[in-house]
């Protein structure tokens, strides 16, 4: 399905629970110059590669596929069209997975201006996010993983609630090839989010977050103080050291550092997901699809 909402200054917050307090000098990774095209050649545009199947496209879709892939730049930087790098065999191998990613563009009935400023925000030099990191935040996959997804949440939002599977089934089918961070982002219109945020924290310094975040969002019209001591007894918690744990200053510390790393990113609604550092602007159930994209397949 087409995400209606587009705009690179937006990101899947449209649909999602939005953070509203007054507006943080943080990056946008949708800010700043448009696309560069490529150099104009007197060679001919490209019209086929055999690597791309573009046989979903009609006649009239397949056109502007050929004609995208002929004005955007290589995702590697060389001063080349997508589609001469690849005619080429340069030697950048996400010119490949770009040519797919923009024939399943065009296939979801985007134009041409929304597909240069998608693309923009998936290979534009301006627009990968600096600061993100793993650190002490759960982690949902195999470390190793060469595809990291980083997800800012909040235990409150609905829309948080019904991202959740498929982040976790976007993980589960890349064959250990993606992991989920997790990071806190408890909105101030939320007013159980905060105290559930703790809860999940306490939870982790028992290894068990994601039993928590499971629970948490099983029963997200439940987020009361008192059954916080239920779900923790209910995944075998140690009820004494998760009640120590949610009221101690190192759990609030744990959840303003995910905050100010998220502001600093541009987060202002939740939940909102990177992929390799690169703000993620469509649905969440888009994301194999984008993660088979980021591994060149």
């Amino acid at each position: 399905m087409r995400w209606m909402a587009l705009c690179v200054t937006v990101a899947f917050g449209l649909l999602g629970c939005e953070r509203s307090t007054e507006a943080d000098s943080g990056a946008k990774p949708g800010g700043g110059a448009e696309v560069k095209p490529a150099p104009k050649a007197s060679k001919e545009p490209i019209r086929s590669l055999p690597q791309v199947d573009t046989s979903a496209l009609d006649d009239f879709s397949e056109g502007i596929w050929i004609d995208m892939v002929n004005e955007l730049l290589s995702p590697c930087g060389e001063p080349v069209s997508v589609a001469r790098c690849i005619a080429e065999n340069r030697k950048c191998n996400k010119c490949v997975p770009a040519a797919r990613y923009v024939a399943r563009l065009v296939d979801d009935g985007y134009s041409r201006d929304e597909i240069r400023d998608i693309f923009r925000v998936r290979y534009g030099d301006d627009t990968k996010v600096e600061g993100l990191t793993a650190h002490d935040s759960p982690l949902r996959g195999s470390p190793m993983a060469p595809v990291t997804l980083y997800e800012f949440s909040d235990f409150q939002c609905p829309h948080c609630k019904t991202a959740a599977p498929m982040l976790k089934k976007a993980v589960e089918e890349s064959n250990g090839k993606a992991k989920l961070v997790f990071k806190q982002y408890p909105l101030p219109g939320h007013p159980r989010a905060r105290e559930a945020a703790k809860a999940a924290v306490a939870a982790q310094k028992q290894g068990k977050f994601w039993e928590m975040h499971d629970l948490l969002f099983e029963n997200q019209d439940d987020l009361q103080r008192a059954n916080f001591d239920d779900y923790a007894k209910k995944i075998g918690l140690d009820l004494g050291r998760f009640k120590a744990d949610m009221a101690s200053k190192e759990t609030e510390k744990k959840i303003d550092a995910d905050v100010a790393e998220g502001k600093k990113a541009g987060v202002d609604s939740t939940p909102s997901i990177y992929v390799n550092d690169r703000q993620f602007i469509f649905p969440p159930d888009e994301l194999r699809d984008y993660v088979r994209e980021e591994l060149g397949q």
